[in-house]
């Protein structure tokens, strides 16, 4: 059960339009790869098998956050992990720069009755989770869609706490485990810890 604590009902946090973009187009949508065919891109997302290899539960315990925490998502989708998360932390901005996959998500955190999960609209280059507010920010199988990674660590960075980390899982085939470490030296970011009992992907942690 979700905890309620003083955190704010759900609501969606949406930035500024971008100039030259009208109402409709999904230019982060294009950007980020996910698939026309929305029903098929869900049911891969949903697919129970999906547990044997993503190992949710392995995760989110090396994670070691605290009841108190607040977790930042970035690449949150439909919620696979933003749920579970909602269930061990005291608040969790849950951003994802495809409008469609974020309207499945208020959906499913409506359903859930969960109260202490924002969802956030992001854009291509800036998730918008807001500064200095999270203890951890997590992104799965999304950082391969950043653009210019540097950069963009460098706008995930400022909604850390002092002390706060960003935790990365990726696929190995999509993202090379030393490109990955370059672009987090250049954000100024730390290796703080490494997994490897996931058998498909990276899972960095970094301060």
């Amino acid at each position: 059960m979700a905890r309620a604590g003083k955190a704010p009902r759900s609501t969606t946090v949406e930035p500024p339009s971008p100039a030259g973009i009208g109402a409709g187009e999904h230019p982060a949508h294009e950007r980020f790869g996910n698939p026309e065919h929305l029903e098929e891109y869900l049911r891969k997302l949903d697919d129970p098998a999906r547990t044997a290899w993503q190992k949710p539960d392995e995760v989110l315990r090396a994670l070691e956050t605290r009841p108190e925490a607040v977790i930042g998502e970035v690449g949150a989708g439909t919620g696979y992990f933003t749920l579970r998360l909602a269930r061990m932390a005291t608040h969790v901005f849950a951003s994802d720069a495809d409008p469609r996959l974020l309207e499945v998500l208020r959906e499913r955190i409506a359903a859930a009755g969960v109260r202490n999960v924002t969802p956030v609209l992001g854009l291509a280059d800036d998730p918008f989770l807001p500064s200095a507010r999270c203890d951890l920010i997590l992104s799965v199988n999304a950082y391969h869609h950043f653009p210019e990674a540097p950069s963009y660590l460098r706008r995930v960075r400022r909604a850390l706490r002092p002390g706060g980390r960003i935790a990365v899982v990726d696929f190995h085939e999509k993202l090379e485990r030393a490109r990955l470490l370059r672009d987090t030296e250049a954000a100024g970011l730390c290796v703080a810890a490494e997994h490897g009992f996931l058998p498909q992907q990276h899972f960095v942690i970094f301060h």
